[in-house]
């Protein structure tokens, strides 16, 4: 079987990279085993152009949300599913402070189309403390990636080109112009592992910082009209659930809950909702980060037919559809990949 690309991983970078290839008429096959965990499967989502403690405008939030939209929409169009939702998201205030700090930011050209309103006075007062008003936010949402990556799974297996198994990459076999995987030919492989990587043989000298984050579910008594975050987010789903999260760790790399988190999340809950609800379900997940921050894409500096598209941590449903075009206009016409995601920043690790 002769191939253009093989990309090994069926998370959302795996998913997203193979449909911008696919696009542009490329022959793609998927490896990816079904019952590997997947921090894609439980991560929540979101995206949102303004976050941190801060509050700041988040690295290249001008290309990012020009694109995003765009992008996820054709995808549910092209796969006749709907996963995409745009929500907005309120952050009360803590202080006449902080609201007069908003005043003033809210008049700044970079940041004023991302801010949907600023209300001076409390508007979600029946499910958070804001007798400050708050700060709500455009371009906000989240992606049910566990629906997007099940659906699009099911398109790959009707066009026959995903192989559900384990990747084994000593079996890799290096020829000048491709490379061979068993009865594959390919051009080249692209890894889209997630947290996996950093254990691969070939990326291993990369600087992961994985972080293991953990999510409760639960059912509200009434609704939540928005996504509600302070210290934590709420995160309205479609079914009445919400998502409560999340926690950091970077010392527990199991894929197991925990109840250390689950106290974390619930204390911080109590503190910050007021309405009643069941706690359903808790969830964990590895994400895959890295030492800056910064997504890792390119080409191995050995083996230049082996490539990474990979580390893009919590912002992944943000940051994969800007950066996978600029990734397959590397590939298809060597186009310089942006220097602070390539790899080559990294090259003297190796």
């Amino acid at each position: 079987m002769k191939v253009d690309y093989l990309i090994v991983g069926q998370g959302l970078a795996g998913t997203i990279l193979s449909y911008r290839l696919l696009k542009q008429e490329k022959k793609v096959l998927v490896i990816d085993q079904p019952q590997m965990e997947s921090s894609s499967v439980v991560a929540a989502g979101l995206f949102n152009p303004i976050t941190g403690n801060r509050m700041v405008k988040t690295w290249l939030a001008d290309e990012l949300f020009s694109e995003l939209v765009d992008f996820y929409r054709e995808l549910e169009t092209f796969l006749g599913c709907r996963f995409f939702y745009q929500k907005p998201i309120y952050r009360p205030f803590v202080n006449m402070a902080e609201q007069n700090e908003w005043m003033g930011k809210s008049a700044d050209p970079g940041i004023k189309k991302f801010i949907r309103k600023i209300h001076r006075n409390s508007v979600y007062g029946d499910f958070v403390e804001d007798a400050y008003g708050g700060l709500e936010l455009n371009y906000c949402g989240y992606v049910d990636i566990a629906t997007l990556l099940r659906e699009y799974r099911t398109y790959l297996k009707q066009q026959q080109i995903i192989s559900e198994e384990t990747f084994e990459g000593e079996k890799l076999v290096f020829d000048t112009h491709l490379v061979r995987y068993r009865h594959i030919e390919a051009r080249r492989v692209i890894f889209c592992e997630g947290p996996l990587s950093n254990v691969d043989r070939f990326f291993s000298w990369l600087p992961f910082r994985r972080v293991k984050g953990e999510l409760l579910i639960i059912e509200p008594k009434e609704p939540v009209p928005v996504i509600l975050n302070r210290g934590l987010f709420i995160l309205p789903l479609e079914n009445g659930h919400c998502k409560v999260g999340s926690t950091y760790d970077w010392k527990d790399m199991t894929w197991e809950v925990t109840e250390k988190a689950g106290i974390e999340l619930r204390k911080k809950l109590h503190v910050f909702f007021k309405k009643y609800y069941k706690v359903i379900d808790q969830v964990a997940g590895i994400r895959p980060a890295t030492l800056d921050r910064r997504p890792l894409i390119g080409a191995h500096p050995e083996f230049n037919k082996l490539m990474i598209f990979n580390g893009f941590g919590t912002k992944g449903v943000s940051l994969m559809p800007y950066f996978s075009a600029k990734f397959c206009n590397f590939l298809s016409n060597d186009k310089e990949l942006p220097e602070e995601v390539n790899i080559n920043r990294y090259f003297s690790l190796y």
